[in-house]
């Protein structure tokens, strides 16, 4: 670890950076124990407090666990993609939500993440993927449930679809799109949007993927898209018109 620090900026951030890229590179291996608090605080040149803030920070991103007793101390942790996974949808939520990006690039991206998953999900899905997909078809043809019901039901399908891929690093970087995106995307154009039409749709990638046909679920995939596009780009046209008007 490099022990040089920019003084006018945030110490512990700096040192926290510092240890998460020497993990990142492998010069701190997992499980291995980090330096104390005391003597970290030697080798940064700072108080034990902006050392203990700096841990928090790395503990906060699952980089490190902390045991108490006399072989404890702070270590570097194992992460795996499920645990990572909830990070990964706040970023992408935090992203859409708070910068300049586009109903179309967000969809776009959403979609083509997915269409690379189709051809693997149909060769390696489990049968409970394909049962699951079903089931949430079944729920999102129940008479009395709610829009925001709706969209819970259509990311849980689309997990599934994911998952059956068996990739657990295509997983992690579609959690963003289908558990972060989509729903912001849902709650854009479900008040106008055909059930019918999304179920249908649905019905026919669950079909191609029990089915083993990979080209049919991302053609499915690519109809459910132009779908979602259309029926933004008329909500959009109708909000503009009703402004203009104002």
């Amino acid at each position: 670890m490099k022990s040089k620090l920019v003084p006018s900026a945030d110490l512990s951030a700096q040192i926290a950076a510092n240890i998460r890229d020497a993990i990142v590179s492998g010069a701190l291996i997992v499980d291995e124990r980090l330096p104390s608090e005391a003597e970290l605080s030697l080798k940064f040149n700072v108080s034990r407090a902006t050392v203990r803030e700096a841990l928090k920070r790395l503990a906060a991103q699952s980089l490190i666990r902390t045991q108490r007793g006399a072989t404890g101390g702070a270590f570097v942790n194992r992460i795996s993609f499920e645990a990572a996974q909830a990070q990964q949808i706040t970023t992408s939520t935090l992203l859409l939500s708070m910068n300049d990006v586009s109903f179309e690039t967000a969809c776009e991206a959403r979609y083509a993440l997915e269409r690379a998953c189709a051809p693997l999900s149909s060769e390696r899905r489990k049968q409970y993927h394909i049962n699951a997909m079903r089931d949430e078809i079944k729920v999102q043809g129940e008479a009395n449930l709610t829009d925001e019901e709706f969209c819970a039901s259509d990311v849980a399908f689309h997990r599934a679809l994911v998952d059956g891929a068996g990739n657990p690093v295509l997983s992690y970087q579609l959690a963003g799109a289908v558990e972060a995106m989509q729903p912001l995307m849902n709650m854009i154009t479900f008040t106008a949007r055909s059930r019918d039409a999304i179920i249908a749709l649905h019905i026919s990638i669950a079909d191609a993927i029990e089915a083993g046909d990979g080209a049919a679920a991302s053609a499915g995939l690519t109809a459910l898209e132009a779908e979602t596009q259309a029926l933004a780009h008329r909500i959009f046209a109708q909000r503009s018109g009703n402004t203009a008007q104002v």
